[in-house]
């Protein structure tokens, strides 16, 4: 041959040699279910700020004396601007990409948690807990529509969504535990500090390993249909979690409400105006995503409303501690970490609409069968009754969101992330509301004319039965003894009445569940 070397497969004729550099692999070919432990310690952190501080009331209350309004908005800034800014952040994913907008969450998480820890005035707390609802916002629908893009086979992307659901789990039921057993060593701040150190851990990690994607970039981005959704939703929750308080029909009520509709009802007509919408509504008219959505706020209905009973009767009729009271309530959570482990099998061999319907109609049972608790402790009982409301809780949640998200486009995966975040934080309002108004409504007429206890003192009764028995230890004597008497035997009535009516609720949802398809594609 002459003096022309022969050229090698991959390499051009007379280029100069160039040296391969070693190029990490990207999250497509990297361990996917590597990936999904980066999205659960995501949504671990999610769900345990959104319980922590329950437990450091108290403390909070005695450091920074925020007055009765300001310690209101401390504990309910988080979950009200998280709601309302879902549907913004995970169509912004759809846009600009999916991980960095969780990337961005996790800086301004890990910076809101370091000035809610250092904070000396209730509004720097306030702030603070807003901005962390904001990196939430961010971090949920960005954690479901990556975990949709990194598992396309449905099978072990419902197995993915059993051990993220599991997670989220874990995150609420460990939040009061954590926050408990930090504040028996450090000061209230420390609830928050936890947040540090798992964020610079993820924010490196995550921005290595976690894939980017996006959605259809045809059009621009609708910044004002946006803005109308988040501060609708932020009106209607605001007026939904108030219509559970004390002054259900104040202006301060009302007007939020009306606001909320009226932005949430411009926002459906502007989307369907539009050539391409923020959030594609078409999804809704599929049975499989809009009958989703409606199982999870049904859920979430019986759920938080259920546990927010539940809890005040096991402390303020058996008389328990928090921690005991933690840990009756503990059976709940960790049948319902089984349920969601086991849910991909249960899916696979029995499809959607049998999984839903079930876990309504299990969820049914257990509530009823919870209705015989009474001024006695019953532990066996309390105890099967717990598991079963967890099983049936978490195959009817794990069941609608894997239907929900695999009815949606991959395209639009953090929109309709969105939308199963916004509808399970709803879920979680209207239960406190409405299962809270029927309690109330039930237990305030049997504490009304007790013999010997004033007008006054029996209206004050009424509100509730933590503000009962203040009564009756104020009034003293056979008058307080009486009130006590009355007060508890009126909570054990509205309570019965409460899980009636969320039976009611969960027969509902079985029925509409049927709308569900029979088996997996």
């Amino acid at each position: 041959m002459s003096g022309t070397a022969t050229a090698r497969p991959g390499r051009s004729v007379g280029l100069p040699r160039q040296r391969r550099r070693s190029v990490p692999p990207r999250p497509a070919e990297a361990n996917r279910w590597t990936v999904l432990v980066v999205l659960c310690t995501s949504l671990l952190l999610v769900a345990v700020d959104a319980t922590v501080l329950h437990v450091a009331v108290p403390a909070v209350t005695e450091d920074l004396r925020p007055s009765a309004i300001q310690l209101l908005w401390i504990v309910d800034v988080y979950p009200l601007v998280c709601a309302s800014l879902l549907i913004l952040f995970g169509t912004l994913g759809d846009r600009v990409g999916r991980r960095r907008v969780l990337l961005l969450g996790y800086g301004l998480f890990g910076l809101a948690s370091l000035l809610a820890s250092l904070a000396t005035e209730p509004e720097v707390l306030i702030a603070a807990r807003a901005l962390l609802g904001a990196g939430g916002a961010m971090i949920m629908p960005a954690t479901l529509s990556i975990l949709r893009q990194v598992f396309p086979d449905r099978r072990e992307r419902a197995l993915a969504i059993g051990l993220w659901s599991a997670v989220a789990a874990v995150g609420a039921a460990a939040g009061p535990l954590l926050g408990g057993l930090l504040l028996e060593h450090f000061w209230w701040g420390s609830v928050f500090l936890i947040n540090l150190p798992l964020m610079a851990v993820s924010l490196p990690v995550g921005r290595w390993l976690l894939p980017e994607s996006t959605g259809d970039k045809d059009g621009p981005w609708d910044v004002l249909g946006a803005l109308m959704a988040a501060f609708g939703l932020f009106g209607v929750v605001l007026g939904v979690k108030r219509i559970g308080g004390a002054e259900p029909l104040s202006l301060l009520t009302l007007v939020p409400t009306a606001l909320g509709i009226v932005l949430l009802v411009l926002f459906v007509r502007r989307q369907r105006r539009r050539a391409h919408p923020l959030v594609d509504l078409a999804l809704f008219a599929r049975p499989a995503f809009g009958v989703s959505v409606g199982c999870i706020v049904l859920a979430m209905l019986a759920l938080v409303g259920l546990e927010l009973v539940a809890a005040q009767y096991l402390q303020l009729v058996l008389g328990l501690s928090p921690l005991q009271t933690g840990l009756r309530l503990l059976p709940l959570t960790l049948a319902a970490m089984a349920a969601g482990l086991m849910g991909s099998r249960v899916l696979a061999r029995f499809g959607p609409r049998a999984m839903v319907c079930s876990g309504f109609a299990l969820t049914a049972l257990a509530v009823l069968s919870l209705t015989v608790m009474g001024r006695e402790d019953r532990p066996v009982t309390l105890f099967c009754g717990f598991v079963l409301l967890g099983l049936g809780l978490e195959t009817t949640l794990f069941g609608a969101y894997e239907s929900m998200l695999s009815e949606a486009p991959e395209r639009e995966a953090g929109g309709a992330a969105a939308i199963g975040e916004t509808s399970y934080q709803l879920g979680a309002g209207i239960g406190i509301a409405l299962l809270g108004s029927v309690m109330n409504a039930a237990y305030a007429p049997g504490v009304t004319g007790t013999p010997g206890v004033p007008s006054a003192a029996s209206a004050a009764a009424g509100h509730s039965l933590g503000e009962a028995y203040e009564v009756a230890e104020r009034l003293g004597g056979p008058a307080g003894e009486a009130l006590r008497v009355a007060a508890r035997d009126a909570f054990v009535h509205g309570l019965q009445v409460t899980l009636v009516v969320s039976a009611g609720l969960l027969v509902v949802g079985a029925g509409a569940a049927l709308r569900l398809p029979r088996s997996m594609d």
